[in-house]
């Protein structure tokens, strides 16, 4: 168990970093242009396959906490481990696929919308709302006040995640540029994502006392709103509000 469990996160590792290096370039690259969309490219399928790494690490965990996490035997109880590192890790990487997929979909239906309506599309929606809401459960049951308050604060954005984008999946009129909205906030979203378990779990071998640091966690979700909301106002200046050329 161990072994597979080590050469999952060594894969983790090494795609997670390539989409940490990577998130940068669309971010910063000129909208549109080549280096934009390749980067786009190369980070949206990094997160996919991280996310499904992630999903596996935490099952694995959920199956055998202590012989996955043999380091923090006795610093974290069996219970904080299969919370932590099996419910809340389950839950961060069915949110990191859900943003990349759907962010994903934003650019390539950006004509046409009910090609978002699509299934696995509206299934990682209620995943994701489903996952959320576990994760906060499972939170409430942990008797530390400072990892049951990060898990179900936490949890709230995988519950808005689901909520909005279905509002927009089966928004009847559509903005001709409300796609880029969304295609802004769902993949500068898994960056947030991504850089959070960077932080947060990533931390774990090397200060465990910061793991679940609300200020380290913070970090992360600070500068992924920062960018969005930067992007969004850009947005706003060159369109406006979209609701010219209904696509419909």
């Amino acid at each position: 168990m161990y072994n597979l469990f080590h050469s999952l996160v060594l894969a983790h590792i090494a795609i997670g970093s390539i989409g940490l290096l990577s998130f940068w370039v669309p971010v910063l690259a000129k909208k549109g242009g080549v280096d934009h969309q390749k980067w786009g490219r190369v980070f949206t399928w990094s997160m996919l396959i991280t996310g499904s790494i992630a999903f596996c690490m935490s099952s694995l965990t959920l199956l055998a906490p202590i012989e996955t996490h043999p380091h923090l035997d006795g610093q974290m109880t069996m219970t904080v481990i299969t919370s932590v590192f099996g419910w809340m890790m389950q839950y961060l990487a069915v949110l990191t696929i859900n943003l990349a997929w759907y962010g994903w979909l934003c650019v390539l239906n950006n004509r046409d919308h009910l090609a978002n309506r699509e299934w696995r599309n509206i299934a990682l929606q209620y995943a994701v709302m489903i996952a959320a809401a576990n994760c906060a459960w499972q939170g409430y049951q942990v008797s530390d006040p400072m990892i049951s308050s990060l898990m179900m604060g936490i949890s709230t954005v995988g519950i808005a995640t689901g909520v909005t984008n279905l509002w927009f999946i089966y928004k009847p009129a559509v903005g001709r540029m409300d796609w880029q909205y969304e295609h802004v906030k769902a993949l500068v979203g898994a960056g947030i994502s991504v850089y959070t378990a960077f932080f947060a779990f990533g931390a774990v071998r090397l200060m465990p006392e910061l793991a679940l640091n609300p200020f380290l966690w913070a970090v992360p979700l600070v500068t992924g709103l920062s960018i969005i909301l930067y992007q969004w106002r850009k947005l706003y200046l060159r369109y406006g509000r979209g609701p010219n050329g209904q696509i419909a």
